[in-house]
């Protein structure tokens, strides 16, 4: 028998507030957690990265006199086991140890130093004693590198051309290096981060050291993550394990582009993670302010704004090289070349020979 008008009129109403609260409930239940229990996207989803610039604090300046030393121009300590720069190789020059610094079978470990050889070199002898270094300069700007390294084959051919080198100087025809590392100082890491983009970077490159040098721009808020994405990657790599990264960091804030405070904090967000405040003393008088570690991977920052505190980053460099990569390589050691002994000359026979040639002339006979 069919329902009342009413009745039905009511069924209907109730029937669709029935489904409105059932789906409002069941829309609740997926959306709203168990009591006491943490959602899903609260504990996975990382919060989106804000670029903040050094603080107030940080822009700091000190003298040559208060640091005791001028870090844009120290002391050269000459060239401890290493025969002077050979330019025998495709692009930049190489320091090869006197002696030594291969297997037996030909073996050797070479670090790629961008920007700054001379001042790179300075801090490299006076740690490292079979390694080779190799030192590119290319300009001032980070564009001089990103071009050059931008050809895929440019980094192989340099690496394949000291290996030549070595072969050369040590009579081993086989010569291999067997561990490959990037160095890099202000503007140098236009070609790091073009080698980490590239097949043949990401697979022989070990080591990564960018010494208060890495910039990009920015994305609203954050900055830019397509100029930032080779770092990411291989910072992630470190983090696991699976590479050494160091990223060392002034307080300098430049015109219109991220500092390397930004960047540096943005590999630590990437890596899941946040700087530790800390204070500190560093190389050449500078303040250490901050600082990071996951796995291989490390950061360390310091305060200060001027062009003593971007050059005293080489004195970072030296503690890396003997702290954290030369306990890594365990190169083959390299000893100085032997000194050049002069002839040995009979004396007596110079004694004759000088006699003779000052006698007078004896008279011809008739």
């Amino acid at each position: 028998m069919a329902s009342p008008p009413l009745f039905s009129s009511v069924a209907r109403r109730t029937s669709v507030l029935g489904l409105a609260l059932a789906l409002a409930w069941s829309t609740l239940a997926v959306a709203a957690p168990r009591q006491g229990a943490r959602t899903e996207t609260a504990k996975t989803a990382p919060r989106a990265f804000v670029a903040v610039k050094p603080a107030p604090a940080t822009q700091t300046q000190k003298s040559a006199k208060d640091r005791g030393i001028n870090p844009c121009l120290t002391p050269d300590p000459g060239w401890g086991v290493y025969r002077p720069w050979d330019r025998g190789v495709s692009l930049g020059q190489a320091l090869l140890p006197g002696r030594g610094g291969v297997t037996k079978s030909g073996q050797f470990d070479v670090i790629v130093h961008f920007h700054g050889h001379e001042a790179a070199r300075k801090e490299w002898v006076r740690v490292m004693d079979g390694a080779v270094l190799v030192g590119i300069d290319l300009g001032i700007g980070s564009g001089a590198y990103s071009s050059t390294f931008a050809n895929p084959q440019a980094f192989e051919r340099l690496i394949g051309s000291v290996e030549e080198l070595v072969a050369k100087r040590t009579g081993k025809p086989n010569a291999k290096a067997r561990h490959i590392g990037i160095t890099s100082w202000s503007a140098g890491y236009g070609a790091v981060g073009e080698i980490l983009s590239q097949p043949y970077g990401q697979r022989v490159v070990e080591s990564v050291v960018l010494l208060d040098g890495l910039h990009s721009g920015y994305e609203g808020t954050s900055l830019n993550a397509a100029q930032l994405a080779p770092f990411v990657e291989y910072a992630r790599r470190a983090a696991r394990g699976k590479a050494f990264m160091f990223v060392s960091h002034s307080s300098i804030i430049p015109p219109g582009y991220a500092s390397t405070t930004e960047t540096a904090n943005y590999l630590i967000h990437a890596v899941g993670g946040a700087p530790k405040k800390v204070h500190g003393k560093g190389p050449m008088g500078m303040d250490l302010i901050a600082r990071y570690t996951k796995g291989n991977f490390h950061v360390r920052g310091y305060a200060g704004n001027d062009k003593m505190d971007h050059c005293a980053h080489f004195g970072v460099l030296r503690d890396v090289l003997q702290v954290r990569l030369k306990p890594r390589l365990k190169s083959p050691k390299g000893y100085a070349a032997k000194p050049t002994q002069p002839p040995k000359v009979d004396s007596g026979a110079a004694k004759r020979k000088v006699e003779a040639a000052t006698q007078p002339a004896l008279l011809a006979r008739p």
